[in-house]
């Protein structure tokens, strides 16, 4: 099945940099190659690539010191492969991305991704799952343990499964995490437990009301002046009702003298009714202050039992620094909802271990399915690397991916997946980057990229001349290999052999101009007949003959 890559390099605009002082360059899908003069440049464009890439810019390699370098890449994207990593940081996803990089003369520098600011990290995130470039110096990537994972997971069709895996995984670390967090909270809480029950107990003890303290202090006062207030009492029933000029006689006697002149003017007969009205509430009065008079007693005991209870809640109050008993019924409540919530966070606790412990049960047996299937497309993997190396002229090669369980979980499952490699008869496969040299690495890494590229998606790749040190017939393997992973995807090859030169879809020419002020670079895309020139002269040199030019027309038929 052909994988479509999922991301091209549309054009590429350069402004004011090294020996460009403005270059539009717009590439084609497939296999793009890139060749030119020895110091004509081509190194400058993969320079200028890699600032977008988010690699660090120095002003001294500006065109003209006096404005600014811009580097734009636009790429058109396959796919829905990285609009989560888009929305994940927060950007605009269009099937059209645009990278911008804006380098002041200051050495400042700005980062766009789509017109939005972005900072080089995140310019650096993005670029790299949209351009891929390989040298022969260049070769980490095989080093690296989650490349060697990829290359088996390629093959074993357990994209799906993978997918799911990970999402559990994901979920099991933010459970974990969450169980943490609550065990480090009930902790502390535990070591607050005895005291904040103790503080309850205390208060649900005191078995305070809401009202009492006011009516406790009333009752307080009356019975401390219990002798006063019978005195004062006896006194004022005295002299409303039993003295010969108490209240009552007196209203009595000025009754009678209004009741003599009350036929004569009704505004009269109105004075002694109502003076007749407060002779009864003087008379009620009167006996309102006997009945508190007798009620009222000195009680040594209930007066104790008072006091008490109010010491007991002033020191509740002073305890816990407030000053009402309703401020201690709120704190009392809080505290019963520690309590309880402290019950309730341990029994969360042991649901969440056993949620944990199913999860990691189920974890462990969807990473055992991944493992078989990855044992299942080691052999695969490795002989398709191995016949591909055998193709480009290195018939004694081969590889091995190592597969190793190991005893936790990770975010890929339970494997470890190790590249080992050999070049040479009689050889043990060992680690890749202790046993492989440049020009073995470059062609491991083309082997690998081209299984890669029939079965998951790829960014643009960039080989800048891999080819280095081979010739012949192992070029134009190497070049059928490199035209192979152009059918799939886009590729660009800086090179400088004919036979990979002539393998391309579309042909680029580096070139220099020189004047007596300045040197430029430039670049265009050559047509068949310039291609068969440019091809004919890396054959022979300049001016290149019939016969060079006879093998390019040759070149380029096969």
């Amino acid at each position: 099945m052909l994988i479509l890559a999922f991301a091209m390099l549309q054009k590429l605009t350069i402004r004011n940099y090294a020996l460009i002082d403005s270059l539009d360059i717009e590439f084609d899908k497939g296999l793009n190659i890139i060749t030119g003069e020895t110091g004509a440049g081509k190194s400058i464009i993969l320079g200028a690539l890699s600032l977008i890439l988010g690699q660090r810019a120095e002003s001294k390699y500006f065109f003209n010191q006096n404005k600014k370098c811009v580097i734009e890449g636009i790429f058109v994207l396959e796919g829905d492969h990285l609009q989560r990593l888009f929305e994940e940081q927060d950007l605009d996803f269009s099937k059209e991305c645009m990278l911008r990089r804006e380098i002041s003369m200051d050495g400042k520098s700005r980062a766009f991704i789509n017109d939005t600011p972005v900072n080089l990290s995140i310019l650096k995130l993005i670029g790299e799952k949209l351009i891929a470039i390989h040298s022969q110096h260049a070769t980490q990537e095989i080093s690296d343990s989650e490349f060697q994972l990829l290359i088996v997971d390629s093959l074993a069709n357990h994209t799906k499964q993978l997918a799911t895996y990970r999402k559990d995984f994901k979920q099991l670390k933010l459970d974990q995490n969450r169980l943490q967090k609550l065990i480090s909270v009930v902790d502390e809480a535990h070591t607050k437990q005895d005291y904040e029950q103790f503080l309850f107990n205390e208060l649900d003890l005191a078995n305070l009301k809401e009202t009492e303290q006011t009516e406790l202090e009333a009752e307080l006062a009356r019975l401390s002046h219990a002798e006063t207030i019978k005195r004062n009492l006896t006194n004022a029933t005295h002299l409303l009702t039993e003295n010969e000029n108490s209240a009552v006689a007196l209203l009595k006697e000025t009754s009678s003298q209004l009741q003599n002149i009350a036929e004569f003017d009704s505004n009269v007969q109105s004075l002694l009714e109502r003076l007749r009205s407060a002779l009864i509430e003087i008379k009620d009065i009167a006996d309102e202050t006997i009945v508190i008079e007798e009620k009222t007693i000195w009680n040594a005991d209930r007066l104790e039992i008072i006091n008490q209870r109010l010491d007991l809640i002033y020191n509740l109050q002073q305890k816990h620094r407030v000053n009402t008993i309703t401020d201690l019924l709120l704190l009392q409540q809080k505290l019963e909802e520690n309590l309880t919530q402290l019950l309730s966070s341990d029994e969360e606790i042991e649901k969440l271990k056993l949620a944990n412990q199913q999860l990691t049960e189920t974890l462990f047996e969807q990473a055992n399915v991944l493992s078989n299937n990855r044992k299942k497309a080691i052999k695969i993997a490795e002989d398709q690397i191995t016949g591909t190396l055998k193709q480009l002229e290195m018939p004694n090669a081969a590889t091995v991916l190592s597969q190793r369980l190991l005893a936790d979980l990770n975010k890929d499952g339970i494997d470890n997946i190790e590249l080992l490699f050999k070049a040479n008869a009689g050889q043990t496969p060992a680690p890749v980057n202790k046993v492989a040299s440049g020009g073995e690495l470059s062609r491991l890494m083309l082997a690998i990229k081209a299984l890669l590229a029939k079965h998951t998606s790829l960014p643009t790749l960039i080989f800048d001349e891999i080819d280095t040190g081979i010739s012949g017939e192992t070029a134009l393997k190497v070049g059928d290999v490199i035209a192979s992973l152009g059918k799939n995807m886009q590729v660009l090859s800086i090179t400088h052999l004919p036979q990979i030169a002539a393998k391309g879809s579309s042909h680029y020419f580096v070139f220099k101009t020189e004047t007596k002020s300045k040197t430029t670079t430039g670049i265009r895309k050559l047509n068949r007949e310039e291609r068969v020139i440019a091809i004919a002269e890396m054959l022979s040199g300049k001016n290149p003959g019939a016969s060079a030019m006879q093998n390019a027309e040759e070149l380029l038929n096969h």
